[in-house]
């Protein structure tokens, strides 16, 4: 019985200008979605203090 021949794959180095490209791609998301939490923030407190000068809200507990 002789044994087929497999054909098996290459292991080659890290490409590296593929690992720039997934590198920068992941850090424009993960930037991107920090960018929104951000904005989201500054929207909750740009709200909070247009509510406040306008006097619907207060941050003194009425007795």
């Amino acid at each position: 019985m002789a044994g087929g021949r497999v054909a098996h794959a290459t292991l080659t180095g890290p490409s590296v200008v593929k690992e720039i490209v997934i590198a920068t791609v992941l850090g424009m998301c993960a930037g991107g979605l920090w960018k929104m939490h951000h904005w989201n923030e500054q929207k909750k407190t740009r709200t909070f203090y247009d509510l406040l000068e306008k006097g619907k809200i207060g941050v003194v507990v009425e007795e």
